[in-house]
């Protein structure tokens, strides 16, 4: 019984703890070739698509998309990869 329950001690601590490693982040891109109000849309919707995107927010007044992602799923490389793909490539904004 108490192996039993070391082991399921242990086996919950892994995963906890690979949680932990994992983070949700946010980043801002500045976005290129946003010319028409309909282009935010196509531009949310690349990054909807990519695995870990949590929540997407374009401005088209601001030419920028801010970004909250599992980082343990996607990264900026694969944000802006999207982007670029749909026709708007984008870079972090500082």
């Amino acid at each position: 019984m108490t192996k039993c329950a070391i082991a399921a001690a242990l086996a919950f601590s892994v995963v906890a703890s690979s949680a932990a490693i994992a983070a949700e982040k946010t980043v801002k891109l500045a976005v290129q070739n946003m010319y028409c109000a309909a282009c935010p849309h196509t531009v949310k919707s690349s990054l909807q698509v990519v695995p870990g995107v949590k929540a997407v927010s374009v401005s088209f007044e601001d030419k920028t998309a801010v970004v909250t992602f599992d980082d343990a799923k996607t990264n900026v490389k694969a944000l802006t990869s999207a982007t670029t793909n749909a026709g708007y490539p984008s870079s972090p904004k500082g």
